[in-house]
């Protein structure tokens, strides 16, 4: 196994490589299409770029989508989870799925702050699947689209505006060179909510009035400290409830509720007020993200938006969007779509897991509609960041300040040393950066 424990690239030497994008686009656009196949062969090479359960679940959902693709890397901070995601993959029931197309060699299996570089050097990847924590993805994003290779990203894209634009320029240079890119925002490749938008389009609502959407659940996974960790090390392990790596839980899960709606509403909100806090959670295993937001956000044309997310236990779960218009309301959920006395979505709903890899499959192949989402979910992202900023601070705050916010939640290195957890976030004294 390949292991690497450099500090890697940091995100400033990324952003700084970034601005070079008007020279990178010039690259032959052609060059890199036809790099993305193994000469004489349809195969699809697929490299994954965090091998939790969610990188993990995206390989065989790639593997689902066409028989034509193979994963060939595997890349993760942590050895022990490129090992498990390897000894997933080639459990006996892929092995009867998929034959030999999940089983990743040891020699292609990397580790460290630096894998994703080894495995973006691999000359055979084609595509890229990005599943590690949210804070790293416009690093990774990034060095993916100037390395050629076609991506799928996991959301959020970002946890704070200065990764929102990394992600925007990579995406400019993606259309570029030509490049498909992907999101894991399912929605958007789900079938009811396909149709319900197609509703929305049609008029069958009337002019959008308002809208809610909830992620209101109980608790999650904690990955608790063990006395070797180092302070980056358990963060890192414990990703999920630490600002500066998944956002907060706004960004990391309700961001797929606020994506629906600029969906339905076809713009991005201008400015938003919102409150929430850490009731609940308020232990050290809990790091220093909230258990609960509420937000009111403004659209153009006066329209507004209700956001609620909330992670505490013993509480009710609702999921859904509610799309408001002036004839009727629309409800949006997995699997349901349902419009106020007008019939609920009964067609067939494939899986949007896979179907998003389809949609990135035929998209590589020009079988229709190049796809590159990189500026839609960037744009999503920052819906969710922008809401965090005012519960975090109390405040107003607008589209453009949050887009030109300088606020970057990057570690001072990227290494297994200490790392002091920046305090939690108070509104009324927290500010805004």
């Amino acid at each position: 196994m390949n292991t690497h424990q450099n500090s890697g690239l940091p995100r400033r030497s990324v952003l700084k490589s970034a601005a070079s994008i008007g020279a990178l686009a010039a690259i032959d656009p052609l060059s890199i299409a036809r790099a993305s196949w193994i000469a004489g062969s349809d195969e699809v090479r697929i490299g994954v770029i965090g091998c939790g359960g969610r990188g993990t679940g995206a390989a065989i959902n790639a593997l689902e989508a066409h028989p034509s693709t193979r994963i060939v890397a595997l890349a993760d901070l942590f050895a022990d989870r490129v090992t498990s995601s390897a000894a997933s993959l080639a459990a006996d029931e892929f092995k009867e799925q998929f034959g030999d197309r999940s089983i990743v060699p040891e020699s292609r299996r990397y580790t460290g702050f630096d894998a994703y570089r080894q495995l973006l050097a691999e000359n055979d990847v084609s595509v890229a699947i990005l599943a590690t924590s949210p804070h790293f993805r416009p690093i990774h994003f990034a060095a993916a689209i100037e390395a050629g290779k076609h991506v799928f990203m996991e959301k959020p894209v970002a946890v704070d505006a200065v990764g929102v634009r990394m992600v925007i320029e990579a995406g400019a240079l993606a259309d570029a060179k030509k490049l498909s890119v992907v999101a894991g925002t399912q929605r958007r490749h789900e079938d009811s909510y396909l149709a319900g938008i197609d509703r929305i389009r049609a008029g069958e609502i009337g002019d959008i009035i308002s809208a809610r959407c909830y992620w209101n659940q109980g608790g999650l996974w904690v990955h608790h400290r063990k006395p070797e960790y180092s302070d980056m090390e358990w963060q890192c392990r414990n990703w999920l409830y630490f600002t500066w790596l998944s956002g907060d839980h706004i960004c990391e899960q309700h961001i797929h509720n606020l994506d629906v709606v600029n969906w339905a509403m076809d713009a991005n909100p201008i400015r938003c007020l919102g409150l929430g806090g850490r009731q609940v959670r308020t232990g050290e295993e809990y790091g220093n993200i909230f258990d609960h937001f509420a937000i009111e956000y403004e659209y153009p044309g006066g329209r507004t938006m209700t956001s609620m997310c909330r992670q505490i236990e013993g509480t009710p779960g609702r999921c859904e969007e509610t799309i408001v218009g002036a004839k009727a309301s629309i409800t949006l959920r997995p699997g349901g779509a349902a419009i106020t006395g007008g019939g609920k979505f009964s067609g067939k709903n494939r899986n949007p897991y896979v179907q998003e890899h389809v949609d990135l499959l035929a998209s590589i192949r020009n079988d229709g509609t190049r796809l590159n989402e990189a500026r839609r979910v960037a744009e999503s992202t920052l819906t969710a960041i922008m809401g965090r900023m005012s519960c975090y601070t109390g405040q107003e705050i607008t589209w453009d300040q949050a887009m030109n916010s300088k606020l970057d939640l990057s570690p001072r290195d990227y290494a297994f040393t200490s790392l002091v957890p920046a305090p939690v976030a108070v509104p009324g004294k927290t500010k805004f950066i």
